[in-house]
């Protein structure tokens, strides 16, 4: 079992910059791949950015990618998400997730964290 508890979320304006953390407990040893995804009001949920284990590898939506950098510190179970640059349309809340091997199907991963709420306005 793992656990994920995310926090960060919040009111910025668009041009503004959050950063999301993601805090794990329980089988934290295991080589474990982390996502996050955003589900906005009436929308399905969507991927945003994973990385591996070892953080060489990293993908991102191509809605996100030169705005949002994941990033992971293992020596203290957590990956980040920096989301600079904010639109409206980045309004979401947003979850993190492990899965074993790398993914960006939300249906590949087994754990999920309750989300935190981000709110873009204009």
């Amino acid at each position: 079992q793992v656990q994920l508890v995310e926090s960060g979320g919040g009111l910025v304006q668009a041009g503004g910059s959050l950063r999301l953390s993601c805090a794990a407990s329980g089988r934290t040893g295991s080589r474990l791949v982390m996502g996050w995804f955003r589900q906005a009001p009436g929308k399905a949920r969507e991927f945003v950015a994973a990385i591996s284990w070892g953080g060489t590898s990293t993908r991102y939506a191509d809605s996100v990618k030169g705005r949002f950098t994941i990033s992971r510190d293992n020596a203290k179970s957590t990956v980040y998400l920096q989301m600079n640059s904010l639109k409206p349309e980045d309004t979401a809340d947003y979850y993190c997730a492990s899965t074993s091997s790398f993914a960006v199907e939300a249906g590949s991963y087994a754990y999920w964290g309750q989300g935190t709420q981000v709110t873009v306005s204009s």
